[in-house]
């Protein structure tokens, strides 16, 4: 099963996301931002740019 964007108001009325595993792990929470459309934006920013990503393995 593929993964899911779920999009949230959080009390201040600004907006963020999480990306959940096909087990409903969540696996990143994003930064807050100001308008639904910035978030939905984000979503977009990480599905264009999290296939080619590079590991940064600094341990």
């Amino acid at each position: 099963m593929a993964g899911t964007f779920e999009l949230k108001t959080a009390k201040s009325g600004q907006f963020h996301f999480n990306l959940k595993a096909g087990n409903g792990q969540i696996i990143a929470t994003s930064e807050m931002y100001e308008s639904k459309a910035s978030a939905l934006n984000g979503i977009e920013s990480v599905k264009a740019n999290a296939p080619g990503a590079a590991i940064d393995d600094q341990t």
